[in-house]
């Protein structure tokens, strides 16, 4: 009869697992695309500058000491440093979820039965001596052991630990990625303000020049071969010169506060040598193939390591339609009075239950999960795929800025170069009357501009070999 029992309890069981089994929805999939083109370019040299160290790449001593004080003080990248515990103490917590728990508890107190009960009515003894009644407050005393155990047959607790452990190396690559994104800011707000220097440089060399040409003007006034609209064309002018450097002194300002604040401390002045910024040799640079950026990026690989977690999201909640076995014990020792609770066998208080529990009706809200997660799943995968092909046109599209500024920078520098000489040029026949003031005006704005223009250009090309290595993958190394 017991044998009957038990048979009959392990069908039902069965039953309930084939009809759970067969209840769940099939898993949403879709194919991750990790294809890129063999090449940028039409070249398949393998050689890639995003391998090369930060310090290596960047040699400027200021620069790199800029860099080295954002690493340590840098609040946003602190933040994600914290980030990463957190994803730590995330696989601690769910690998603790899968093992046994075990602890130790202790309790006492006092219990109140009828006298007219069933349970009343039998209890005759309290220190075990016949014809004693049972007192109307009966005391408790217990000390146990106890533990918890949810078995893991179909792997959903480990599945979520392992999906743990992909974020927290996403979260791992997340601060990668921010590293090599803080080098590129600091990089480029540091040449705009070397830039910006050689620029109130060349305001102040062009005041200097306009002043001369002013005093010209007036000695030429006072010979009567010119009027006095030419001087206060001229002196206009040189007002409108001086004025052009309080906004460069601005931008100045303003770009020493963001380096400031990259590097997480009050404003100071940047520690910098502005002298040799037009002389700057913009880094040879060699792209490598696409496939590295597979490896090189962190951004890439973090999205992969959330598209791993997702897919065991999905696994997870795919569990959650089987029944779950937990097993859970007791041993211990309990007594009505503390004289007897080290008294053994008597004493001594075991239990040992399992339960298999599986959803049978109204399973929206573990449906519901499940689409979730599938819904994710793709989602990641798009992810991925979307920041596998942001790096290739990134990298495309800074290659050629950088092939487009080389040819830029080396006709504008031709420009510069005619541009100077013929403001010598419009002096000197000014000096012999045989030019028009409004020429001289014209060609030293020119020249002016040209000047801008071409340290504008230069700082495009460096800011280019910032980001192309950023987009390479370099920097968090």
């Amino acid at each position: 009869m017991r044998n009957k029992k038990i048979s009959n309890a392990i069908g039902i069981v069965l039953l309930t697992m084939l009809y759970t089994g067969c209840s769940v929805p099939p898993i949403a999939h879709k194919a991750v695309n990790k294809t890129v083109p063999l090449g940028y370019n039409s070249t398949s040299d393998s050689t890639n500058t995003g391998q090369i160290s930060w310090k290596t790449y960047f040699t400027d001593p200021n620069l790199t000491a800029l860099i080295d004080t954002a690493f340590l003080n840098n609040q946003e990248l602190n933040i994600t440093l914290q980030e990463i515990e957190i994803s730590r103490q995330e696989i601690r917590t769910r690998k603790g979820e899968y093992l046994p728990f075990v602890g130790l508890g202790g309790g006492a107190g006092v219990d109140k039965i009828g006298r007219y009960t069933n349970l009343g009515a039998s209890e005759a003894t309290t220190d075990i001596k016949p014809g004693k009644e049972t007192p109307e407050f009966l005391p408790d005393f217990q000390v146990a052991a106890f533990a918890k155990w949810e078995v893991d047959i179909w792997h959903k607790l480990r599945n979520a630990r392992k999906a743990a452990v992909s974020r927290y190396l996403a979260s791992v690559e997340g601060k990668n990625f921010m590293m090599t994104n803080l080098i590129s800011e600091i990089a480029n707000s540091y040449y705009e303000l070397l830039a910006l220097d050689t620029q109130l440089a060349i305001i102040q060399q062009n005041i200097d020049i306009q002043t001369n040409a002013l005093k010209i003007v007036r000695m030429e006034k006072e010979a009567t071969r010119v009027t006095e609209l030419a001087v206060r064309r001229f002196e206009a002018q040189v007002l409108h010169t001086q004025n052009l450097q309080y906004d460069i002194k601005q931008r100045i300002t303003v770009t020493e506060n963001r380096i400031n604040f990259l590097l997480g401390r009050y404003p100071q002045p940047i520690t910098r040598n502005s002298a040799g910024f037009a002389s700057l040799v913009p880094n040879i640079l060699q792209a490598g193939i696409p496939s590295q950026l597979l490896q090189n990026r962190p951004d890439v690989k973090q999205a992969e390591n959330n598209l791993a977690a997702a897919k065991l999201d999905v696994e997870v909640a795919r569990a959650n339609f089987y029944p779950s076995l937990s097993l859970n014990a007791t041993l211990g020792l309990r007594a009505f009075s503390p004289a007897y609770i080290a008294k053994l066998p008597e004493s001594l208080v075991a239990t040992l239950a399992g339960d298999l529990i599986g959803p049978l009706i109204n399973k929206n809200a573990i449906k519901a999960t499940y689409a979730s997660a599938s819904a994710k799943q793709i989602q990641a995968v798009y992810e991925y795929e979307r920041t596998v092909l942001n790096a290739y046109m990134e990298v495309a599209n800074e290659l050629s800025n950088i092939s487009n500024l080389a040819s830029s920078y080396e006709l504008k520098s031709k420009e510069v170069l005619a541009l100077t000489q013929s403001t010598t040029i419009s002096n000197n026949l000014f000096r012999s009357a045989r030019a028009d003031y409004m020429e001289v005006l014209l060609t030293q704005r020119d020249a002016l501009e040209s000047r801008f223009d071409l340290i504008e250009t230069k700082m495009k090309q460096m800011n280019a070999t910032v980001h192309i290595y950023r987009a390479l993958g370099g920097g968090w190394n």
